[in-house]
């Protein structure tokens, strides 16, 4: 037996892991919050109490610490007594004077950056500034005050007004502490000769000065993330006999090290020196303010941002926390045991067997997995490799074993691979998946951690860039728990207002679980009770929904000039895109159709053309598609389906047609089944131990979302009504107009403007509702018929003509 390899840094990762545990969890974040608010209570109190008695205490204070606090012969006139005492005298007399006020300040927010997550409080900024106004205003004091009252500057202060006085003299140093003070007020309000040029020129020309000149001191304060992880990887390399070589690589994903609470949150800031060489160029430029428009533009986005800062998308859920790992389960070790006379039989077995075919190994290889052991083979100079793989099924009989496969050769390592199960697979269990160091420390836009591969590494994919993703699998090969994991990838990745999910369940009990998450996660249709969608007509109208969001999100992009969502997002994030102009902030869309083959069969093109569609173009507007089916049939997985879905990822099936059908290629009907998958992504095929996670842990995942603030609803996709509902070709009835109708008709009077388009924007419609609704308005005589290009006339010219207009019909009716 091989011996295993012992690691002596073990227990010195384990203290630093169980360290970082601990400052990473919420409680102590919140315990170390309050405790500084307090404090910062504290000190105000007792500095308050020690300039009415520093005098009548100084005799008990002057003594040592400990015999101060532990001698009940010495008392003292502090409020908060001789703790109070102390630590006044220290602060004040000892260190800063007055200055020492500050320290309230300084801890004062910090409690509050740390307890409510305030983002306007930068934890370095704010110490640098606190550090340097100490020192400052403590050698001020001194010099002003140090002759009748030392007191006021402390100790310190006192020292350095006496180096600078015997420097500079009495005259001078009060000239330096004067520039100095000017000089940090200068740097703070990034003042310029421009900027006072401005000032002073605003008497005589007020126009000439923008909003951008006010110069208004920043408040930001910079904060850091300490994110603690820990994740040891070791290879482990064994020769049997002679020519024979075998692999291992284990995972050693230690349960103990997981991924904080709170995923990392990074904030970008401009830089001080771009900031001050823009404000120079606008200042210059604003003297042609009427021939350039667009730096107008330009310069009012530039003022937003540095006045309200970047458009934060979590703020309105500013509290949530994503799912802990203490949520998910262990299913045994992690690690992978090496079974030598397992793999010496199986070696044996393999040469035995291609030997009797006159087949001769030069070398062999063995790269262990969770359930599969990956024997590649070095066959002898002149072997065709179409004879070993044509012995397929004569190495399954000879190993006793199913789900035998063989690929020759493997990409990219000039060997023939032979795939056997082993005969104690291990569970892959989803909490080691999560606490990777690949997964935490993972930058895609939508990761997803699928689970662990043949050698045993853990796989992550970026549902973005795949972009959709098309599953098969016979019925209880893991399907369901496939989709399962994606759904808790993303959950424990990504906030609220960063994706949201469209859930399709035919079968009615898969996605259940989820409807406890549907005002954080789902999206919905207006006027719907259930989020996930159970009835195929409402599929349909949910799918053609889509499409109506698609289109609306392309003219969003062309309008912001942005290529994809993301390009967009930043640009809002960034405040160069104008809310009053229909531009929002957007998620990501998943949509997830749990059972393809049924809507197929009871739908058929209604179902199949709205998917094409956006499985072509719904990419770079942010909405992906996961369609799931247990047949993988040629009437079901369709040509126009299958090129749109370039990944795709096949469980166990039950023919080789099914498998070519899903993969263009064989593989997939030699899988072991319980979540032993192959995932293709337009060139090569991966095998995969999917990792497991069960119904019990996410229920407990989606109890622990739903538990927390929520949004007032799931996000509302635009309308869809479906032909059946429409009005006819004939005129519209005034006696079922819309709710919205006199809201709409007040909108189009007060802006003179008869658009679809105008209501979208302003009453937040998608588009066909908005057309009828202009229809009702033209049939109510309040806008003109439909002029082509252009826009319809009002007819109505003001609003009081319209509450007219409305009373008289109410009164006719």
């Amino acid at each position: 037996m091989a011996k295993k390899k012992t690691n002596k840094k073990q227990p010195l990762q384990n203290t630093f892991t169980a360290i970082g545990k601990a400052l990473s969890n919420r409680t102590f974040h919140v315990i170390l919050g309050f405790f500084l608010i307090f404090s910062s209570v504290f000190l105000l109190l007792a500095f308050s109490s020690f300039f009415f008695n520093w005098q009548a205490d100084q005799s008990a204070i002057d003594k040592s610490f400990f015999k101060l606090i532990f001698d009940k012969d010495y008392q003292v006139n502090n409020m908060l007594g001789k703790v109070g005492a102390a630590i006044s005298h220290q602060f004040i007399y000892n260190w800063f004077g007055v200055a020492s006020y500050l320290f309230v300040i300084g801890f004062a927010a910090l409690g509050l950056k740390i307890n409510f997550d305030l983002k306007s409080i930068k934890t370095g900024k704010l110490i640098r500034n606190l550090v340097f106004i100490i020192i400052l205003a403590s050698a001020t004091f001194a010099y002003l005050f140090g002759q009748t009252y030392p007191i006021m500057g402390g100790n310190v202060g006192y020292q350095i007004s006496f180096w600078l006085q015997s420097l500079l003299g009495s005259i001078g140093t009060g000239l330096f502490l004067l520039f100095t003070v000017i000089a940090y007020v200068a740097v703070r309000i990034k003042l310029s000769p421009e900027k006072l040029a401005a000032l002073f020129a605003k008497k005589d020309k007020p126009e000439a000065v923008t909003d951008e000149d006010s110069g208004e001191e920043e408040t930001d304060f910079e904060t850091e993330n300490f994110v603690p992880e820990a994740e040891t990887t070791s290879e482990l390399e064994m020769e049997p006999t002679i020519q024979d070589d075998y692999g291992k690589e284990i995972d050693d994903d230690d349960d103990e090290t997981k991924a904080p609470e709170s995923s990392i949150e990074l904030e970008t800031e401009i830089a001080e020196e771009e900031e001050s060489k823009a404000e120079e160029s606008d200042v210059e430029i604003s003297v042609e303010e009427t021939e350039d428009e667009d730096s107008l533009t330009a310069k009012e986005l530039k003022r937003k941002l540095k006045e309200f800062g970047e458009y934060d998308p979590k703020l309105d859920l500013s509290r949530f926390k994503l799912p802990t790992l203490d949520l998910l389960n262990d299913y045994g070790k992690s690690d992978i045991t090496v079974n030598q006379e397992e793999l010496e039989a199986n070696k044996n077995r393999i040469v035995e067997t291609l030997g009797n075919y006159n087949i001769g190994i030069a070398k062999i290889k063995a790269t262990i997995g969770p359930t599969v052991t990956l024997y590649e083979i070095v066959p002898d100079a002149g072997v065709r490799i179409s004879k070993i793989k044509n012995l397929e099924d004569d190495i399954a009989l000879s190993l006793s074993a199913l789900g035998i496969r063989i690929i020759a050769p493997i990409p990219g390592r000039g060997t023939i691979g032979i795939e056997v199960p082993n005969k104690n697979p291990n569970t892959v269990a989803m909490k080691s998946v999560m606490s990777s160091e690949k997964f935490q420390n993972s930058d895609m836009e939508l990761p997803i951690a699928f689970g662990k591969t043949i050698s045993n590494e853990t796989y992550i994919a970026d549902l973005a860039k795949m972009p959709h993703l098309l599953m098969a699998g016979a019925t209880g090969q893991g399907k369901s728990v496939g989709l399962n994991v994606i759904l808790t990838s993303l959950l424990y990745k990504k906030h609220p207002s960063q994706v949201k999910f469209v859930l399709v369940d035919p079968k009615k009990v898969e996605l259940t679980l989820f409807n406890k998450i549907e005002r954080h996660y789902l999206a919905k249709l207006p006027g719907e009770d259930d989020a996930i969608i159970t009835d195929t007509k409402k599929v349909i109208n949910t799918l053609n929904s889509l499409c109506i969001e698609m289109d609306q999100r392309y003219d969003l992009l062309k309008n912001a000039m942005a290529r994809n969502i993301k390009e967009y997002n930043t640009k809002f994030i960034n405040r160069r895109l104008n809310p009053e102009e229909g531009h929002k902030y957007l998620p990501y869309i998943v949509l997830v159709i749990d059972e393809f083959a049924d809507l197929i069969m009871t739908a058929g093109k209604e179902v199949e053309t709205p998917i094409a569609r956006l499985a072509q173009l719904a990419r770079a507007i942010g909405i992906h598609l996961i369609v799931a089916t247990q047949r993988p049939s040629v009437n079901v997985i369709t040509g126009i389906i299958k090129a749109n879905f370039p990944a795709r990822i096949a469980f166990r099936v039950t023919s080789k047609i099914d498998s070519r059908t899903i993969l263009d290629a064989g593989g997939a009907d030699q899988l072991i089944g319980k979540g032993d998958m192959l995932l293709s992504t337009g060139n090569d095929l991966i095998r995969i131990q999917c990792a497991f996670v069960d119904t019990p842990e996410v229920e407990k995942i989606t109890d622990y979302i739903g538990s927390q603030q929520a949004y007032p609803e799931a996000l509302l996709l635009p309308e869809y009504v479906g032909e059946e509902s429409s009005g006819g070709a004939g005129g519209v009835d005034l006696d079922d107009r819309d709710a919205l109708f006199e809201d709409a008709a007040r909108v189009v009077v007060a802006t003179q403007q008869g658009s679809a388009s105008l209501l979208q924007r302003k009453l937040k419609l998608g588009y066909n509702r908005a057309g009828r609704i202009v229809d009702q308005l033209e049939a109510a005589g309040i806008i003109g018929p439909f002029e082509g290009s252009k826009a319809r006339q009002v007819l109505v010219p003001d609003e009081m003509a319209l509450e007219q207009l409305l009373n008289n019909e109410k009164e006719n009716n």
